[in-house]
């Protein structure tokens, strides 16, 4: 007997089909797999019997392409999940709209999007995004789930040449700075930590200049125009620029579904949270992706 096991996308080769639609199968229950570990394996018995069966098809998934709206904070993790989705399954699209964490859950309040892309501190709890969600909504079928934790902190020139530790550097003389816009996550976490030391924005060189995305803001320092950002590692890495941690931040999605939107959101649940997407991000800098696709709220 031939015990040999396979991976979905050895699968999706020999039958000549999409690697989503090999999860699509296993998902209905139309091809039976286990796990080893997070991995997913079909054996050669299935594998057999499924053959014995209608050649697989177009009609065995949706053959009309679903889009959803995500709308919130801008991350690299969100530009490589659209990347991924786009390469991987043919009838989902995602189109994104990079506003700010607290503009995308009101966003999603309001009905505009399908998904909100978000990571709000508390300051009263000390605790991501859910305190805000169980405001804004209380009977509206949520689901919360953890895309990754990442580091947020001061963002400075090779070398740190104006040795800039913490916020009280800000209010230097000889220090500029560029922020982030009002409603993003971001600013959130800077406004609350000035309110925490006692710092007033107003003496602070250049807190009124905004900017709407980790890579904008960390290109001012790059080209010298500013010394300091607030911002996420992996842009600094990016741009080859030094780090200062501050915070471990908790990146979620928040999913609202509707009967529109159901069988779309159930595709992006199941590309998170049971194909190689964990594995493409793995080694990218300043995340963890230990917790990814965990579910952290319901309410249906």
């Amino acid at each position: 007997m031939n015990n040999a096991a396979y991976t979905p996308d050895e699968v999706a080769k020999l039958f000549k089909i999409s690697k989503h639609t090999v999860y699509e199968l296993i998902k209905r229950g139309e091809l039976q797999a286990f796990k080893v570990g997070n991995k997913m394996r079909i054996e050669q018995s299935e594998i057999e019997r499924f053959k014995n069966l209608d050649a697989p098809s177009s009609k065995r998934v949706p053959e009309q392409s679903s889009t959803l709206h995500i709308a919130g904070s801008h991350d690299f993790l969100i530009e490589h999940l659209i990347k991924y989705v786009t390469k991987q399954a043919d009838f989902l699209t995602i189109q994104p709209t990079y506003i700010g964490s607290l503009e995308g859950l009101m966003m999603l309040y309001r009905g505009g999007c399908d998904v909100a892309a978000i990571h709000l501190l508390d300051p009263s709890s000390g605790e991501y995004n859910l305190p805000f969600i169980r405001l804004f909504f209380v009977h509206e079928p949520l689901t919360v789930i953890r895309l990754a934790s990442r580091e947020q902190g001061l963002i400075v020139a090779k070398g740190n040449p104006k040795n800039i530790q913490g916020f009280r550097d800000l209010t230097r003389k000889d220090v500029t700075f560029i922020n982030r816009q009002k409603g993003s996550g971001t600013r959130f976490l800077l406004d609350s930590s000035l309110a925490k030391e006692k710092i007033d924005p107003a003496i602070i060189k250049g807190y009124d200049n905004e900017e709407w995305n980790h890579l904008s803001t960390a290109s001012y320092i790059s080209r010298g125009i500013a010394d300091v950002a607030l911002g996420i590692r992996s842009a600094a890495e990016q741009l080859g620029l030094d780090f200062i941690p501050i915070k471990d931040e908790q990146f979620d999605l928040v999913l609202r579904w509707n009967k529109k939107n159901e069988e779309a959101l159930q595709h992006l649940l199941d590309i998170i949270q049971l194909t190689t997407f964990e594995e493409s991000i793995r080694n990218l800098e300043g995340y963890n992706t230990k917790e990814l696709g965990k579910i952290i709220f319901e309410n249906k």
